[in-house]
């Protein structure tokens, strides 16, 4: 069972499955997949999650920490397995990475650090920024301290955050209807469902002010963004995989200590580069894991 707060991409569904049939487990054959998505809505978490829990699953996978959240309440027996929240300890999801007790383990990250990461690639990549507009959503228990780490690394950097707080859909509209009156110098995107779901709406709006977006995952370059910066997606997934495959076959979530990622990944989009007038400096170009050019021969 996959069950993601965001949506799920075919690819990542293919990465997930090709990871799975590595470890010897085959849809249709051995195992049987069944995915769900609140495709960023909160609020449709508690009936998926009871959805989920009548197909009595043997293991349930959960993207992002609120998924995890509202699958802790309903039950405390099935294997919960982590795909690369943020700190599970300052969730209350876990008390012990080493020895996660109850039903949760998996891979986790720091998302404070990741996230003051990509704000000085950021000022690297474009000195002249200065004010930055930085999207979270506060019913997300990550996002109050992660904005507080962004404001106590900015003046270090010198960078001015412009906290921009949405929960859903259309409250990013109307935020970025107040950017278009009152000017930033960029835009910083979070690892948050509801941002996911609605990137293209955001990165269109950066483009059209002719300034940089980044965001927490090689998606948002994809989109358009500037650059991303984020944990190495397939081998987090074959990461979480070894987890399943290990529950699969007797483990129990207390079994196996919650890992960190340690490979990551910058992409930076070369099109918005151009059409934003930059010229990168070379001590950030040689530091790119994957550069998205669209038209290489410009």
């Amino acid at each position: 069972m996959y069950l993601s707060a965001t949506g799920l991409s075919t690819e990542s569904m293919r990465v997930f499955e090709d990871a799975l049939r590595d470890a010897g487990w085959v849809s249709g054959r051995n195992l049987e997949i069944v995915y769900r998505s609140a495709d960023g809505h909160y609020e449709r978490l508690p009936a998926l999650v009871d959805e989920v829990l009548r197909l009595k699953p043997q293991v349930i996978v959960a993207g992002q920490a609120p998924t995890t959240q509202a699958l802790r309440k309903a039950t405390d027996m099935i294997p919960i397995v982590m795909h690369g929240h943020g700190d599970p300890v300052r969730y209350g999801l876990v008390t012990n990475l080493a020895r996660p007790e109850g039903n949760i383990t998996g891979t986790s990250f720091q998302v404070n650090e990741v996230g003051i990461k990509l704000l000085e690639l950021l000022k690297e990549a474009v000195p002249s920024v200065v004010r930055v507009a930085f999207f979270v959503n506060p019913e997300n228990p990550g996002a109050s301290p992660l904005l507080e780490a962004a404001r106590h690394a900015a003046p270090g950097l010198g960078l001015q955050i412009r906290p921009v707080e949405v929960t859903h859909s259309a409250g990013i509209e109307r935020a970025l209807d107040e950017l278009a009156r009152e000017r930033v110098d960029a835009i910083w995107i979070g690892p948050e469902a509801v941002l996911f779901v609605n990137r293209r709406l955001i990165v269109d709006f950066a483009l059209r002010q002719r300034i940089p977006a980044v965001g927490p995952a090689p998606v948002f370059a994809e989109a358009g963004a500037l650059m991303s910066f984020a944990p190495h997606g397939p081998t987090l997934t074959r990461a979480t995989v070894g987890y399943v495959d290990k529950l699969l076959k007797g483990a129990t979530p207390r079994d196996l200590p919650i890992e960190r990622p340690t490979r990551f990944e910058l992409v930076v989009n070369a099109k918005t580069a151009r059409a934003l007038g930059l010229t990168l400096p070379t001590a950030l170009l040689v530091r790119i894991d994957r550069t998205i050019d669209p038209d290489p021969q410009r």
